[in-house]
Order: C-alpha cells, then sequence, then structure tokens
C-alpha cells in the first residue's frame, strides 16, 4: 500500500472511529471524581488552539514554514488533548443543562449545535491537510487548508462560547 493510500484509510478509519467512539463513551458513566473540574481547562485549551491557529496562520504568511509546522503539530496536539478531557469529563460528570430563558438560549444552541456538527465535520477536513503537508503536498495543502483553518478556528472558539456561555450553571 502506498503512503497516499495508507493516509487515506488513516485518516478513513479516524473520521470515522473518533465521533463513533466519542459518542458511545458519552453513555459511559464511572462513579469517580477527577481530582480536577475539567471544564475550565479543557475550554482554556480550546482558546490555547484558537491563538496557535492564528499565530500559524500569520507565521505561513511571513514565509515562516519551520514554524508553521510546528504550530500545527502544537494545534493538532492541543485538540487531541482537549478530546481526552473532554471525554473524561463527561464520563465522570452529569451533563450540565443551560438554565438561561429567552433569545440567550436560541444563541447557545445555535453555537453549541455548530459546534458539534463542524467538530465532526473538521476532522477528516483537518487529516487530509496535515497528511497534504507531510506528504510535501504543498499545492493541494494550500488549497484545502484555505477552507479548514476559519472552520478549525470556529470550532476552538466556539468550544470557549459554550463554556463561557454553560459555565454559571455548573
Amino acid at each position: 500500500m502506498e503512503t497516499t493510500k495508507k493516509h487515506k484509510l488513516i485518516i478513513t478509519l479516524l473520521s470515522i472511529v473518533v465521533p463513533v467512539v466519542v459518542a458511545v463513551l458519552f453513555g459511559v458513566k464511572i462513579d469517580h471524581t477527577l481530582p480536577v473540574f475539567l471544564p475550565p481547562i479543557y475550554a482554556a485549551i480550546n482558546a490555547l488552539t484558537a491563538a496557535v491557529l492564528i499565530f500559524a496562520f500569520w507565521t505561513i504568511k511571513n514565509g515562516k514554514k519551520a514554524l508553521h509546522e510546528k504550530l500545527m503539530k502544537t494545534a493538532l496536539s492541543l485538540s487531541v488533548v482537549f478530546l481526552i478531557l473532554y471525554i473524561a469529563h463527561h464520563m465522570t460528570s452529569e451533563s450540565t443543562h443551560f438554565g438561561a430563558e429567552g433569545y440567550i438560549k436560541y444563541v447557545y444552541y445555535f453555537i453549541l449545535i455548530s459546534h458539534i456538527v463542524l467538530s465532526i465535520v473538521v476532522i477528516p477536513l483537518v487529516l487530509i491537510t496535515f497528511s497534504r503537508a507531510l506528504l510535501g503536498d504543498f499545492k493541494r495543502h494550500k488549497k484545502i487548508a484555505r477552507s479548514v483553518f476559519p472552520l478549525w478556528l470556529y470550532v476552538a472558539v466556539s468550544g470557549v462560547l459554550v463554556y463561557i456561555m454553560i459555565a454559571p450553571y455548573y
């Protein structure tokens, strides 16, 4: 199997397995109290991811390819850490319900639902973009990155907004 076929297989598997595993683990409850309250931590990771993505965008626009590569690897790593902590929190804690009424409730649910849907959609897009860079296919990498960057940034920023909006109800 050539490298690109391997990448396609890995991307396809991760794009299916990650959302399915997250959905399944949401139904698993562990009777264990974590030593820290995770939501502000993973919200901070989302904020840091957004900052790293913006800085990485700036670096590539200014021709700093090596720094851009390091920053994108950092953003990807932060996203993985976020996902692990997010799953850990939901396996050990009851879901918090948004308690506000009126239009803000609709704003919250719009942000939450778009965040969830785009976080699933962005998985294969980020992985395709990343693999094209790893393979040195920078023309195709750049083409898809223009669309993936704002989606990934939205997912990171909307995650912070969701936390800020629901924090009073924890």
